[in-house]
Formats: C-alpha cells, structure tokens, sequence
C-alpha cells in the first residue's frame, strides 16, 4: 500500500503528535508499506525534499502558538510531486493548514482519506481569545470540526472514548468513528535498551543523587497541562523526603512563569527545569525517574503515561477520562481527584520502593497492548475500509451517485 501522511508537526517538533506519527510510519514501512509525509518546514521559508522524495517539507507562516507554522492550502509547487507518488489513501493528522492541502489533494485526485483525530480544540481557545468570545468560539470550533471531520474525509480515528464521546454524544456525528489507542514504539523506553553510561551522563548533568527520589513530567510547559499544581504540591512532598526532586522535562509558553513559582515556594533545588528535549534523547529521562506523574485535563490520550509505564514508572495522574483506561489503580499507579488524594498516593509510592517496583512492573507488562505493531494494524484495517468505500462509489454509476447525493442533501447530511 501506498500511503500519504500529511501533517502540520513532525520530527523535529517534540509533541505527543509527531511521537506518534513517526511511530505509525515505522511501523507500516516494517510491515512492507510505503510510506509519504507531507509536513512544514520548521526552520525557513521555502521547499525541501528528503528521504530520498518521500518526505516533503512545505514553508509555512509562525502561528504564534508554540512552533506550529501554518502553511497554504494549496502549495502548488507539492502538488507535481505528490501525484507521482500514485497514494493509495491519504491519513490526515491535522485539520487545517496541511490537512485542508490533503483534502484538495484527495478529492482533486480521488485518493480516500482517512482523519486522526487529535487535539480537543475547544481547551485551546484561550491561546487565541485570550478569554473573549468563548461562547461563540467554541461554537465556530464545534462547526469547523463537525465539517472537517464529517464533510471533506472517508474514515475518522479517535484514540480514546473521551474524543469518541465528543463525536457522537456532543457533536452527533453520525459516521464511522474508530477507536485506536495510539500506539507507541515501547521498546524505545525499555530499561535494558537504555545506554547506561549516558544514562549516568545526564543525571550527573542534572544534578540528581542515586538516592534521589525523581517525580517526572513529560509535556508541553503551558497552563493547560497544570504543571503549577505539581509545583505547588511538591513543597508538601520535599516535607516528608527532603531528597525528593520534581523533573519537569519539556518545553512552552509558561516554562519561565513556573520557574519563578519554584523559587517563590522556595524550592527551587528540588525543581528541575530541563527545556527542549530532542526526541531521541526522551527515553532516557523516564528511565531516570522513580515515578511519573501528571495534573493535565486536556489529553486526548496521554502518550507520555504510556511511555512511563513501558519505562517500568508507576503513575500518578489526573482521574480524567484520557487515563482510565490505561491505569489500573492500585495495580499500575493511581488516579487522583483532589490535591490530598494527590499528596497521600505520592508519599506511598515515595516511602515504599518494593511498593514502586511492584506497580512499575506491572506497568510494563501493561504497556504491551499499546506496541506500535498492533497499532498498525488496526490502523491498516481503517484504510482498507477507506479504500474499499471510494471503489465502490466510483464503479456506482453517474445516476446512482447522482440519486445519493439528493437523499442526503434531504436529510441534511
């Protein structure tokens, strides 16, 4: 099979949608299939190929919002290239910018396209308003997802309930919604693939003791993923093991505004700030840490918990729909609701290390379903369902399809 992914983030960004989209490309090329990428050049103004032709980079305008470029809907200068590619399906990992292009793209030369599902867009607002106009903006954003994941694809994947939920309970969308947990190329955090000399290297670097009792953060440093709530609890934590260090690994708008809430609670040697970075170089961070942990409401899944888990980590997370069907409490780590629930399942783990390890190797054993290999596949299964769909409507004849057409503008589809 021959398949296009177009998205707007991509190696070299660092977010849990470039993680996964690199995943899903080295697990279909494993599985004998071609792989194309259609993404935005992050450092200029202007065209590149690489991989040898498969992956082309298109030059897009700062948006504002942390790296993210916002490219044309219709570079022209891609579109040559893309056609001789001959796709057999297009996967969609955006909704504007790249993914509006691959849309024209798909209809233009009538190649199926399927949509990931990613980002819960009404959590973001704010970047944009700025507090203002939340009501009507929530319901522009309800509109131009309910168009561009209903009007303009074959197939739609979400990787969680929760996002299934917002589908079909909210916005009733009343198309085929996939649910396919993203998978994650686990291997990548397991302990014995780690190099322990640059392991030792970089917790040198930081400053971290073998003693040292590491809660470790892996996300976006901005307020919707509620780093100050980790800072603000850690104080209560260092009161009962002064060796307890809180490594927030990362990079965003809010780095340097939580900076200086470590230092006003006065525990800025127990906080450790690491900023971007570089996607290779992520799994050794888990593997440095005792436990993981997170206070975010706005995942649709929450990769970097399922990283922990593959890193042997217990974890302590948010009790939001995005993790309950990834941590098993008492078994796996523990779901919290407030900030002493939060507190108590901290100090268990911190004062019980048979306690960590228990849980951190049945986390591991956990993490197995979400393998990159089983991923694939069920993602595969969506693409055939595409292609199958888009044959069978162009060998419909011109008043079949024609017939369709009106009976669903009557039904106001």
């Amino acid at each position: 099979m021959r398949i296009g992914i177009f998205t707007d983030t991509y190696p070299p960004y660092i977010n849990g949608v470039s993680t996964s989209i690199k995943m899903l490309e080295n697990a279909l090329r494993k599985k004998g299939h071609k792989v194309f990428i259609v993404t935005v050049n992050p450092d200029s103004m202007s065209y590149s190929i690489e991989g040898n032709g498969r992956i082309i980079r298109i030059p897009g305008i700062p948006t504002g919002i942390y790296d993210y470029r916002l490219t044309t809907c219709y570079p022209i200068r891609a579109v040559n290239k893309i056609k001789k590619w001959n796709l057999d399906v297009i996967h969609t990992q955006t909704e504007f910018g790249i993914g509006t292009f691959a849309r024209v793209i798909g209809k233009q030369f009538k190649i199926p396209v399927v949509h990931t599902y990613h980002t819960m867009y009404e959590d973001y607002i704010h970047y944009i308003t700025k507090g203002y106009f939340m009501g009507p903006s929530k319901k522009i954003v309800e509109y131009l997802t309910k168009f561009y994941c209903d009007k303009t694809i074959e197939e739609l994947i979400v990787p969680t309930k929760k996002t299934y939920d917002l589908f079909k309970e909210k916005y009733k969308y009343d198309r085929n919604v996939h649910i396919i947990p993203t998978g994650i190329e686990i291997e990548r955090f397991y302990k014995e693939n780690i190099n322990k000399d640059k392991l030792d290297k970089i917790r040198i670097t930081l400053n971290l003791k073998k003693d040292d009792i590491v809660i470790l953060f892996v996300g976006r440093i901005a307020s919707e993923k509620s780093v100050d709530f980790l800072i603000n609890n850690h104080k209560e934590l260092i009161k009962k093991n002064k060796n307890c260090k809180l490594l927030i690994v990362g990079d965003g708008p809010d780095l340097e505004k939580y900076k200086k809430l470590a230092c006003k609670h006065k525990i800025e040697n127990n906080v450790i700030f690491t900023g971007k970075v570089p996607w290779e170089e992520v799994p050794f961070y888990y593997n440095l840490a005792d436990i993981f942990t997170t206070a975010s409401h706005t995942e649709t899944q929450g990769l970097t918990v399922i990283e922990a888990m593959a890193a042997n980590l217990p974890v302590v997370a948010l009790d939001d729909e995005s993790f309950r069907n990834t941590i098993i409490p008492e078994l796996t780590g523990y779901l919290f609701k407030k900030k002493n629930d939060y507190i108590k399942y901290m100090l268990k783990l911190i004062q019980d290390k048979n306690l960590r390890e228990t849980m951190g190797n049945q986390a591991r054993i956990n993490s197995e379903i979400y393998s990159s290999k089983y991923f694939a596949e069920r993602v595969l299964d969506v693409y055939r369902l595409a292609i199958s769909k888009t044959n069978n409507n162009k060998n419909k004849s011109f008043f079949s399809r024609v017939k369709e057409t009106i009976k669903d503008g009557f039904h106001g589809k």
